[in-house]
């Protein structure tokens, strides 16, 4: 391959082009250059500066014909074409006479529905993490690769606001007409990954296929199982199961044949990990071609995973092979069950319960987890925290496309639907306790095992969702959440204090939805 196959997206005075090299390749170009540190394992280590999350006030859509049906708002914010391409402009003489390291692969590991990206990176380890987490084309499929979406990422690009429109010296921003994304003025690796995902959202509903911000698993039945979730709600770890195949951690496709992972390595988080709570993941950071993202390394090049002084949002990034139990091909059949997992650090939500369809499209519309104090400036309380779909960052439609999509595919397909809270128990954050991970793993191990279906339960009176009275390895008074409180008026105090937090936030969806939808929330006492 020549400097001229890149010609396409004005990039023609390139110092050299390096052509989806392999991770031992890259290893080499990243180390000459001083762009990270080898552990004792062989693992990468980095560091990305100030910006160690997702820039979520500098990312923009291009507004054009292209983008008519965009759900545009605050986290859909429009760009103007032209001010785009001058971006570009800047970008392409920025990289003039530079290194650049390009990856041709795939995201969807079905053929059928898969989108063919072009990564190009200034900084070798980003290639590595594009290596990792996109599906790398084969020689073959390299003679024909035909990018569909381009991303150009310079994080030494920066952005001037007064001239170029943008929020800051970041920019992260999508032309679905140009089928170009740029990126520049951060080195957190996840903009990459996160701006395909968009992409594979904006997409696929039109083809009639459920694009989902999900991890998803398969059982020894054969039976896959998907879990929704935000960040910190177990996403990760509950998926990766030595009992189960692991399909994906983070991004899936539900098509008409099945499900199907838009990715070929995880991204997880680092903070506090411990083979003892999360082996599987644990192992992968003693890996070549690992990458670990702010992650403290030790002087005799081990890890202080439960050291948070450069980050809370450390990351470990991974090809999917390194989970022993992790599916060759990503794809599975139609999951019998669907887990809704959040956080809730009021610690009034039931550890388990299940869902008829219409709270699971009105739970799915509003998407809540908690955020609990000291993991964001200003945080000093637990505080209400709502994604539609366990997504809307990356979530280019309205909520309500993608809720429509999920119920049909669960009536469909006769799916039970799942709530499960893995935050805290007995009281507040500060005053209760988080929720056992052995009691959740059990319970979600009787969610799969098929052992809750048809278990005795009883409504609950603020959520009025079905709790089951009873599920082995967790005790009986685990399961009401009340009855885990000393104080039974400050419980019910905060269950309906966030029953109307519930509805309040609903309201903006309200008039998208079903009347059987708009009814299905929590009723306050």
């Amino acid at each position: 391959m020549s400097a001229q196959n890149l010609t396409k997206h004005g990039l023609k005075n390139l110092k050299k082009v390096n052509w989806c090299l392999d991770t031992d390749e890259l290893y080499s170009h990243v180390i000459d250059r001083n762009e990270g540190t080898l552990s004792k394992f062989e693992s990468l280590v980095v560091t990305t500066g100030d910006k160690t999350g997702r820039s979520a006030n500098d990312k923009f859509t291009v507004q054009d014909n292209t983008t008519q049906d965009m759900w545009w708002g605050k986290i859909n914010v429009p760009f103007e074409s032209d001010k785009f391409e001058k971006l570009h402009a800047k970008v392409v003489e920025y990289l003039d006479g530079k290194e650049v390291y390009v990856q041709n692969c795939y995201a969807g590991a079905d053929k059928k529905n898969r989108l063919s990206v072009r990564i190009i990176n200034e900084l070798a380890w980003h290639s590595i993490f594009a290596r990792n987490m996109f599906i790398p084309a084969s020689a073959q499929e390299l003679l024909e690769h035909n990018p569909e979406f381009t991303v150009i990422n310079v994080p030494g690009c920066l952005a001037d606001p007064a001239l170029d429109g943008t929020n800051s010296g970041t920019f992260v921003i999508a032309d679905m007409t140009r089928k170009l994304i740029l990126i520049g003025g951060t080195q957190y690796a996840g903009e990459t990954k996160k701006s395909i995902f968009c992409v594979m959202n904006y997409l696929l509903p039109k083809r009639g296929i459920m694009p989902m911000h999900s991890s998803a698993n398969i059982g020894s039945n054969g039976e896959s199982a998907v879990f929704f979730g935000l960040s910190g709600t177990g996403k990760t770890t509950l998926s990766a199961d030595a009992s189960r195949t692991l399909i994906g951690d983070d991004e899936h496709g539900w098509s008409d044949e099945g499900l199907f992972n838009f990715e070929g390595g995880c991204y997880a988080k680092a903070i506090n990990l411990s083979a003892e709570a999360e082996p599987e993941i644990f192992a992968t950071t003693q890996n070549r071609g690992t990458i670990l993202e702010n992650v403290i390394m030790t002087e005799d090049g081990d890890f202080d995973f439960f050291d948070n002084s450069l980050a809370e949002n450390t990351r470990v990034s991974y090809p999917i092979s390194q989970i022993p139990n992790a599916s060759e091909t990503g794809v599975g059949g139609h999951p019998k069950n669907v887990i809704f997992l959040t956080c809730d650090a009021f610690g009034v939500l039931p550890p388990v319960a299940k869902l008829t369809a219409d709270q699971a499209m009105y739970h799915f519309i509003n998407g809540y987890t908690a955020k609990v104090a000291g993991t964001e400036l200003g945080v000093t309380e637990p505080t209400p925290n709502f994604s539609p779909c366990y997504g809307g960052p990356f979530m280019p439609l309205h909520p309500s496309q993608y809720a429509e999509l999920l119920g049909e595919k669960i009536a469909k397909h006769d799916v039970d639907v799942w709530m499960v809270n893995t935050g805290w128990t007995g009281g507040v954050y500060g005053v209760g306790k988080r929720m056992s991970i052995k009691h959740t793993r059990a319970m979600v191990n009787a969610i799969l095992d098929g052992e809750l279906a048809d278990v005795e339960t009883s409504t609950h009176p603020v959520f009025q969702v079905a709790v089951p009275t009873s599920c082995p390895n967790v005790p009986a008074e685990v399961l009401d959440p009340r009855n885990t409180w000393e104080d039974k008026a400050a419980y019910d105090e905060k269950a309906n204090m966030l029953a109307e937090k519930f509805a309040e936030n609903f309201e903006q969806y309200a008039d998208g939805c079903s009347d059987n939808i708009c009814n299905a929330g929590p009723k306050v006492s």
